[in-house]
């Protein structure tokens, strides 16, 4: 199975830090490691397939060989999920902290208004995506926006979409739509999108759009995010967070209990 384009899947840092968790592929990596390679990729004009692990994709994979091969073949591969990076310290593996994709992101907004990369921003409803690039203009006034688009089209409507990416000068890509429609969409068209950085930020438009409420620092330096957002939203999220936090749990106790 690949591990992404030959060039960094032999970068130093990345054939390193390279692991598997409950037969997940991950990069044991810290926010300031992952910018610098984001950043390399973009001024070098090395294309970089950016993907993230948390419990829920870590469930899926295992049932989802599709997903597991998006996955497994993007170039990074950071750890956003408290369960995951607890439950690999758990297993004794070496893994320095909890890279999250909306500060991946909102992290090199700030460094593509300070060194004149420019993003693509596709996915979400519309009135996010004008929210979004409100606040990009309030916050980054310096930074270019090369395009931006809904996430609601038909397939048949891709082609025309990566075309207009191409023809934006992106610099780099981010993608806010569901797992696994953003790792399905960004493993088809790699070889075709000129962005040199692209990857999936899943429902950080929300955030960052202020659609959605983001958890208290503390909530998110002591792993429960997932429980701010189950409390937003308990209707809709309770039968997910439920079934694969469960099934995390189970993995995990049945792979720590074959390790004894």
């Amino acid at each position: 199975m690949n591990a992404g384009t030959p060039g960094w899947a032999h970068h130093p840092l990345l054939a390193q830090r390279r692991i598997e968790f409950l037969d997940a592929p991950m990069h044991a990596l810290t926010m300031d490691e992952t910018l610098a390679l984001a950043t390399e990729a973009m001024r070098r004009r090395r294309p970089m397939h950016h993907t993230v692990v948390n419990v829920a994709k870590v469930v899926a994979m295992r049932d989802n060989a599709e997903l597991r091969e998006d996955v497994a073949t993007a170039d990074l591969i950071n750890i956003d999920g408290a369960g995951v990076l607890l439950g690999a310290r758990l297993m004794g593996l070496k893994v320095p902290e909890r890279v999250a994709g909306v500060d991946i992101m909102e992290r090199l907004f700030a460094i593509g208004a300070e060194q004149g990369f420019r993003p693509y921003l596709l996915g979400a409803e519309q009135s996010v995506l004008d929210a979004v690039v409100d606040r990009l203009r309030r916050d980054h006034p310096t930074l270019v926006i090369a395009g931006a688009r809904n996430g609601y089209f038909k397939p048949d409507d891709e082609a025309d979409i990566i075309a207009g990416i191409n023809a934006s000068g992106a610099d780099c890509l981010f993608v806010a739509m569901p797992t696994p429609r953003k790792e399905r969409f960004l493993k088809k068209y790699r070889e075709v999108l000129t962005p040199n950085f692209v990857m999936g930020v899943g429902g950080s438009f929300d955030v960052y759009g202020g659609k959605v409420a983001r958890a208290p620092l503390l909530m998110q330096k002591l792993g429960l995010e997932w429980l701010f957002r189950l409390l937003q939203e308990p209707g809709r999220l309770w039968k997910r967070y439920f079934t694969s936090n469960l099934a995390f749990a189970v993995l995990l106790a049945a792979e720590l209990l074959k390790r004894r």
